[in-house]
């Protein structure tokens, strides 16, 4: 399985901003989705995920009404649409996939990362 990010770069606090993550050598559907960020200085923290099976989604509690994890089976590529970005939200975006059948916020239960893509929220 690889794993491609792309979509980062330089917003404005208060904008908007849709990065992606593409999905090869695998089959998609079997994998939750998720996405961490590591910010300069600090640990890499879980973000958000849309589950296998039933896509439901999971987001930690700083994004919750601002992010918006989907998936799209067809094009196997996960996305977050991030709104109302704030300067704390500038941080590397890593997208990770888990054969688990549930959501879990721990780095260790993924199995595959991309590479990352950097998102600068300037104030």
């Amino acid at each position: 399985v690889q794993l491609q990010a792309s979509g980062g770069g330089l917003v404005q606090a208060g904008g908007s901003l849709r990065i992606s993550c593409a999905f090869s050598g695998g089959t998609f559907s079997d994998y939750t989705m998720a996405w961490f960020r590591q910010a300069p200085g600090k640990e890499r923290e879980f973000v958000t995920a849309v589950r296998k099976r039933d896509e439901n989604t999971y987001s930690t509690e700083s994004v919750k009404g601002r992010f918006t994890i989907s998936r799209d089976n067809a094009k196997t590529t996960v996305y977050l649409q991030m709104n109302s970005l704030k300067p704390e939200d500038t941080a590397v975006y890593y997208c990770a996939a888990s054969s688990l059948a549930y959501v879990s916020s721990f780095s260790q239960a993924y199995n595959y990362w991309g590479q990352g893509t950097l998102v600068t929220v300037s104030s």
